[in-house]
């Protein structure tokens, strides 16, 4: 027999992830700096990637990135985060954002889904309302005409 109670929960992000998090809500970008080999990595981490010393220091990227990869999602899909039908077609990147050492990934804005080109320089389109989440990045839009 199969369930259909909703079964809600909360769980703690951690506190450089809360940083991050928080960062967004107010529409900012904060990544960890490591303090022994200068790494910086977006989200927020405990430890470096690199040198595995504990990392301290935060600090603010300007929302901009340029384009590793990415790909194109043609066919309707069913939002596992949201429940709803994904409008189509819509581009999942991978994104190197200036001032970071690691990429992040994102929703492309598809207005130019057919002229995308990898190296293209993007930035962070956030939502007017923010919750503390990824979803506040509504989108990365490419900057200037591709």
């Amino acid at each position: 027999v199969a369930s259909h109670e909703p079964f809600p929960y909360r769980y703690s992000a951690g506190r450089y992830a809360s940083v991050f998090f928080e960062g967004l809500k107010q529409g900012r970008f904060l990544a960890s700096r490591c303090g022994a080999c200068k790494t910086t990595l977006v989200p927020c981490r405990l430890v470096c990637g690199n040198c595995f010393a504990e990392m301290r220091e935060i600090v603010e990227l300007p929302g901009t990135g340029h384009l590793l990869s990415y790909t194109q999602v043609s066919f309707p899909f069913i939002d596992p985060f949201t429940g709803k039908n994904r409008p189509v077609p819509y581009c999942y990147a991978m994104i190197r954002m200036d001032g970071a050492d690691n990429s992040f990934q994102g929703l492309l804005d598809v207005r130019y889904h057919h002229r995308l080109k990898s190296g293209m320089k993007v930035r962070a389109v956030f939502h007017e309302k923010r919750k503390g989440h990824v979803d506040d990045i509504k989108y990365f839009e490419v900057l200037g005409e591709p």
